[in-house]
């Protein structure tokens, strides 16, 4: 891989990892095109989504921060709470339990976790499947015309109202399984995720964060899943470079991305994208069977 392909793989990453066109249907839509072979398996497209990962911290820093102070004190309360259980068995005390689940943030985290569960599980079980499709026009081609119509029918949906406090826990279930399901090229994460929100009634708003940040365990679970094979890959020292700089250029778009795809949510602009996600998906069909 040559540095002016890595670099044309960290903006297309960054451009569609968070606009909803599927950044794993465009780069394996590229990566066929152009005979791209980057001859570390998926090592590189996990460097990029760590990029993608970068922005959405640095969006959200505030939320994530306060995420992970309720979650630890969550934990300290739930280890409370069984402690408080056995004395009250064991020594017939009558200690009072603390409420764990006391703001916003600390439902939150707990959504995000009840997502993760089924994502994993598809996301661990479909991980061959995923990398043999991204090999082949026609599945990212067919993926983006389902996405296409997912974006289409997200703009026509009423305006929803749910907040952490109002989402149910079977909400984020359904969620996660539609994350674990777009790990297929073509189908795009933050789209399918962000119409899933609206679809369950979510705050516009809250469903673009909500699609982010539930992204994060998603993406460091793939990259311990590849880094853990890292041994088994022979990397130069000039791929690490131009794996660098595509991860940067990632971070510096999807930053950019994250911020438009805020106002374009809330403006229900989502039908333009799926406009673009049919035509591409269009070609990349027509595309298979020409170069069959």
């Amino acid at each position: 891989m040559s540095l002016l392909e890595a670099i044309f793989m960290g903006i297309i990453q960054g451009l569609t990892e968070f606009l909803p066109v599927s950044s794993s249907g465009h780069l394996a839509i590229f990566k066929n095109l152009f005979q791209v072979n980057t001859d570390t398996g998926m090592l590189f497209d996990v460097m990029l989504h760590m990029g993608t990962l970068i922005a959405v911290f640095v969006v959200y820093y505030r939320d994530i921060g306060r995420m992970l102070v309720e979650g630890v004190r969550l934990m300290g309360d739930a280890f409370y709470n069984v402690g408080a259980f056995f004395q009250n068995k064991i020594g017939k005390r009558e200690i009072a339990y603390r409420r764990v689940v006391k703001n916003g943030y600390r439902k939150f985290d707990l959504l995000v976790i009840v997502s993760t569960i089924p994502t994993a599980i598809i996301g661990f079980a479909a991980r061959d499947l995923v990398e043999i499709a991204s090999q082949v026009l026609l599945v990212p081609g067919i993926c983006l015309v389902v996405t296409a119509v997912l974006l289409f029918l997200s703009d026509r949906v009423p305006l929803g109202k749910k907040t952490p406090r109002n989402v149910t826990y079977t909400n984020a279930f359904a969620i996660g399984i539609c994350q674990g399901v777009a790990t297929m090229p073509g189908l795009s994460r933050s789209g399918t995720t962000i119409a899933a929100c609206l679809f369950s009634g979510f705050d516009r708003k809250f469903a673009v964060k909500y699609s982010f940040i539930m992204s994060i365990p998603a993406i460091l679970g793939a990259a311990i899943l590849e880094l853990a094979d890292i041994g088994k890959v022979q990397v130069t020292s000039m791929e690490v470079l131009y794996y660098a700089v595509g991860m940067l250029l990632a971070a510096v778009v999807g930053y950019i991305c994250i911020k438009t795809l805020l106002v374009i949510v809330k403006r229900k602009k989502f039908t333009y994208f799926a406009i673009y996600c049919l035509f591409i998906g269009a070609l990349s069909i027509g595309g298979y069977f020409v170069l069959a």
